[in-house]
């Protein structure tokens, strides 16, 4: 017999959001088991009859990750009605997945997504320090000076937090590589612009030992093999 465990770890084992965002759904009374509006704490299994916005999830024993370049334009979110393109929408796979950790539209590059609810719990946790990879393009010529201050940490007023030290490289007149271990919110152009710039291009290039690489703009694949076991051991390591 199969051990029943939380709904949340449930709904994210099941790929539909993070157990954080379970949490959310079951609290604002979106989630149904067997009919009856679902609370915290409760355990449930496969024979349970289960509803997230009154649509069935069931259990995926399979587990997808997938790599996806986003284009701009493209919006990270599963329920803004506002957003014109978004991800879930134009990603067009058989299996239902999410993505682990956005993109603003007005970025491109590298997302993750899969029905592995433990694994974007484990991406998205900041205390696990994983690597964030980006080529960035700003309205200034880079100086030492900026390499110096990005890298160090950047007070970002409007959320009153210092950034992380980081590394900072220079690859152009205006363009640096910066590699992130935290995700605040729009972080890069924040720090930037406490710094007096703003950012004209920005891309993301690898998360963890997951690289963009070769893929074009708005194509996906399966990430399989070693490259795959690499991903869960580099994310294990850090729990």
């Amino acid at each position: 017999m199969e051990e029943k465990i939380r709904l949340n770890k449930y709904i994210a084992e099941c790929g539909v959001c993070s157990r954080r965002d379970a949490d959310r759904l079951i609290d604002e009374g979106r989630v149904k088991v067997n009919g009856m509006v679902a609370s915290q704490g409760m355990k449930v299994d496969q024979n349970d009859d289960i509803l997230v916005n009154d649509k069935p999830i069931t259990s995926k024993n399979e587990k997808v990750v997938l790599a996806y370049y986003k284009p701009i334009g493209v919006t990270c979110t599963e329920k803004d009605k506002f957003a014109e393109k978004k991800i879930i929408d134009v990603i067009n796979y058989p299996v239902r997945v999410t993505y682990a950790g956005r993109l603003d539209k007005e970025s491109e590059g590298l997302i993750l997504l899969t029905n592995d609810g433990e694994l974007i719990n484990g991406l998205m946790k900041a205390s696990n320090f994983h690597e964030k990879e980006y080529e960035v393009k700003i309205n200034k010529e880079i100086t030492p000076d900026f390499i110096k201050k990005m890298s160090s940490g950047v007070f970002l007023k409007e959320l009153n937090i210092t950034t992380r030290p980081c590394k900072v490289e220079k690859i152009g007149k205006y363009t640096f590589r910066i590699i992130l271990t935290q995700g605040v919110n729009r972080q890069i152009r924040r720090m930037c612009k406490a710094n007096n710039c703003y950012v004209t291009q920005l891309k993301r290039v690898r998360i963890a030992n997951i690289e963009l690489a070769n893929l074009q703009n708005g194509q996906l694949r399966e990430i399989s093999g070693i490259e795959l076991q690499t991903l869960y051991n580099e994310i294990h390591k850090l729990k």
